[in-house]
């Protein structure tokens, strides 16, 4: 039986992964094309990706998030709304800038942006754990999945059709707007374990920050764990580096790859998470990353097609569906045991870990994607994809292993 995840959850759940999402989405997806429009340079233009960099780096303050809070709010809920709500007032500031004479004040501001959305993500994922049960993390997961790509959407492709149809102002300010109404549903919710008090250390706390760092790594089998969490998505994010590209080659415009990945692409990636998150707890979390992961690497598969010249746009937009699609299930898998694996106490730390050793392991081998299909061709290049993708399964049937409180609840569910 399909657990069921109580609205007031789903709604809290999805309006925190869409908001902060959403002004990322923004910077790294709309605003380049915006910038060139507008006659920056592209060295211009590239500086705006390193607003993303907290991302990677977020790992580094979240003992400080799992330690500190304002328990008065509730100890996440604290910090969800503090963020949320500086970054919507750095927002406003921003839709009064000129993009152009003001640029350097304007990439500070975007800068201090991904910094608030990577420490608002500690808190709520670190939020959605003890929200969460284990019955529920995997439709709680398919829905976060979901908001990112919905999140995506609205921020890159919605917010580029604003851009171009109200201008800078009055599309920021909206988008300011959006991210203040988001916080209603937070407001509303009261953190379990709220307790009377002040700005204090958690008292369940008693680790020191260097421990709460290290702890994660020495537990039980977590070795093998980490060897999945950072190659099981590393085929298909490798594929996608040099997927746009190879549209380009085969003579596609900028506007059919936009509807193409950036619309069609990016719905089908909402529902795979959806879907994905559903189907979890029946599955099971072994079996789901094993399936999920082999769908992947059979989506990854068809990109070889039009590696070989097909250029019919039927087919690559059935190849881009079938991609995200699977891409939305395998992250969502992934995202539900990563969940498991995080202590309540240090949930934002724990997760935080897993999150950032993922993205290290996806981007870093995409840095060298050009390399390599420069060498081998994008035939060959998608076949080495393949083989990582299929690797990523095989370590999984080899080494995972689900927690002992996620094997006793899908035991006590059947």
């Amino acid at each position: 039986m399909i657990d069921k995840l109580e609205p007031k959850k789903l709604g809290l759940l999805g309006s925190l992964y869409v908001t902060q999402f959403l002004p990322i989405a923004f910077f790294l997806q709309a605003l380049p094309a915006f910038l060139r429009q507008s006659g920056a340079s592209l060295a211009t233009i590239g500086l705006i990706y390193t607003v993303a960099l907290p991302w990677l780096l977020k790992f580094i303050w979240s003992p400080l998030i799992d330690r500190y809070g304002w328990t008065r709010w509730g100890h996440y809920r604290f910090w969800i709304i503090c963020l949320q709500s500086l970054t919507a007032l750095i927002l406003v500031i921003s839709a009064f800038l000129d993009v152009q004479n003001d640029f350097v004040v304007l990439f500070v501001c975007l800068f201090v942006i991904g910094f608030l959305a990577a420490t608002q993500d500690i808190a709520t994922d670190a939020l959605a754990v003890s929200l969460l049960d284990e019955r529920e993390r995997g439709i709680g997961n398919g829905v976060q999945i979901a908001g990112n790509f919905l999140g995506a959407i609205v921020g890159g492709g919605g917010m580029l059709i604003l851009l171009d149809r109200i201008g800078w102002t009055a599309s920021v300010l909206l988008m300011a707007l959006c991210t203040v109404l988001a916080l209603i549903p937070t407001l509303q919710y009261e953190e379990r374990g709220r307790e009377k008090g002040n700005f204090i250390q958690n008292s369940k706390l008693k680790k020191s920050y260097f421990k709460t760092l290290t702890n994660f790594f020495r537990r039980p089998e977590m070795g093998g764990w980490l060897s999945i969490v950072l190659l099981y998505m590393t085929g298909s994010e490798l594929a996608t580096t040099m997927f746009q590209p190879l549209l380009v080659d085969i003579g596609l415009s900028i506007a059919q790859i936009g509807w193409l990945m950036g619309v069609a692409g990016l719905c089908a990636g909402l529902v795979g998470g959806l879907v994905g998150g559903l189907s979890i707890q029946p599955l099971g979390r072994k079996r789901s990353l094993m399936l999920f992961g082999l769908l992947q690497a059979i989506a990854v598969a068809t990109y070889i097609i039009p590696a070989m010249g097909v250029t019919s746009l039927p087919v690559l937009y059935a190849i881009a569906i079938g991609f995200r699609f699977t891409n939305g299930l395998a992250i969502t898998a992934l995202s539900t045991v990563m969940m498991d694996k995080s202590e309540p106490q240090t949930a934002g730390t724990d997760y935080t870990i897993q999150n950032s050793i993922s993205a290290i392991g996806s981007r870093g081998a995409s840095a060298f994607s050009g390399f390599i299909a420069g060498a081998i061709g994008y035939v060959g290049f998608f076949i080495v994809c393949i083989a990582l993708s299929l690797f990523g399964v095989a370590i999984v049937v080899k080494v995972f292993q689900a927690s002992n409180r996620q094997t006793t609840v899908t035991t006590n569910t059947r």
